[in-house]
């Protein structure tokens, strides 16, 4: 069965964690402070926080901003747990309907939704293709509101020639199994701010002023303080090792998902059945996934399932979902396109027979009988 994603791995992932492990020091350490600086310098901001997932990232952002009995203007088009963070802060998720091409928050629908209640926006940077951030960045400036990017599909993505995650206050990513950057789990927030990087530091380790790494190169100093009340949610060096890894070839890993998605493209555009995904003029996209649209999917996907061929639907929008229905407003292009929603096979190692495959499937689904 061809699987919808896979991580890639060339040995030198092994390397890293085998250094790690002889070393001794297993935790947070040397090298989460290699990744985090060589991480920040890559997107371009002055701070980045290595964390244990996008979920605790996405949490700490809005923490930062105290969204507490807010409104945060947000996307129903995304993995929950976009929207779950806003809850865990006591804020109020304002769903914003989406573009029907790229799937994105729809810019041109926002400011309506602002009001004086209105704290933040979050924008998730569906399958790592850019939202509209000029647009975005105005109504932002115009209404004195923070932008947080989800950048959880995003890694290596670009809009204008800036990367994505250093255009917000807050850049937030994924390191999942299957994302352009994976460490199997993590996550790094980016920002420029130095206060929201002082208290992220503290509040990532329960909210310890020192961290036992930082200690134990002080001859194992034992004190510490404690100012507020954190989580548990700091990387460890075994993880970073396998996203210093990953980082030494996500240039390359991205631009082979750029090239499956050429070939996709090329060979699905004739097809009157299908749409293909648009990249804009101001994006440059890290190709996280491929999603086509489509009318009658379900057979579509039971018919490439009968050729083992796995598919996905990305996402179900989550207003819909039963926990979310205090906040449900009709948004009527969502609730239309995500029916027809169909994503296909794309990761690094994806063979050239298997491409084939699915390209031939599908073109043998459409064709007349």
């Amino acid at each position: 069965m061809i699987p919808v994603f896979r991580p890639f791995s060339d040995g030198k992932e092994i390397e890293y964690l085998k250094a790690v492990l002889d070393s001794g020091w297993w935790g947070m350490g040397s090298r989460t402070r290699e990744f985090e600086e060589k991480f920040a310098a890559y997107i371009g901001r002055k701070y980045a926080i290595g964390l244990n997932s996008a979920t605790a990232a996405l949490d700490l952002a809005f923490k930062c901003i105290d969204i507490r009995n807010r409104e945060v203007i947000t996307t129903p088009m995304t993995f929950v747990s976009t929207n779950h963070a806003i809850l865990y802060n006591q804020g109020i998720p304002v769903f914003c309907d989406i573009e029907p091409d790229t799937l994105n928050i729809d810019a041109s629908r926002i400011e309506a939704l602002v009001t004086e209640r209105t704290k933040a926006i979050i924008v998730v940077h569906y399958g790592g293709y850019a939202c509209a951030m000029d647009e975005i960045m105005s109504i932002a400036d115009k209404y004195n509101l923070y932008v947080v990017e989800d950048c959880a599909h995003a890694c290596g993505g670009e809009y204008r020639g800036r990367k994505l995650g250093s255009i917000g206050q807050a850049g937030c990513f994924s390191f999942q199994a299957v994302k352009n950057l994976s460490t199997g789990d993590g996550g790094m927030l980016v920002t420029d701010d130095p206060e929201w990087y002082d208290f992220l530091q503290k509040y990532r380790w329960v909210g310890i002023t020192k961290d036992t790494f930082s200690r134990d190169k002080d001859g194992y100093d034992w004190f510490y303080d404690v100012v507020n009340l954190g989580h548990k949610f700091h990387m460890n060096d075994i993880t970073a090792a396998i996203g210093l890894a990953q980082f030494e070839k996500l240039a390359w890993m991205n631009r082979r998902r750029q090239e499956l998605t050429m070939k996709y493209n090329n060979a699905l555009r004739e097809l009157k059945q299908v749409e293909i995904p648009p990249v804009k003029s101001y994006m440059r996209p890290s190709y996280h996934n491929y999603v086509i649209k489509t009318e009658g999917r379900e057979d579509l996907r039971t018919y490439l399932r009968e050729r083992d061929i796995s598919t996905g639907v990305h996402y179900y929008p989550n207003h819909l979902y039963e926990m979310y229905k205090p906040y449900y407003r009709r948004l009527e292009v969502v609730e239309t396109i995500w029916k027809k929603l169909v994503t296909l096979p794309l990761f690094p190692d994806l063979k050239e027979q298997e491409q084939d495959l699915i390209i031939n499937s599908i073109k043998d689904f459409f064709a007349p009988h």
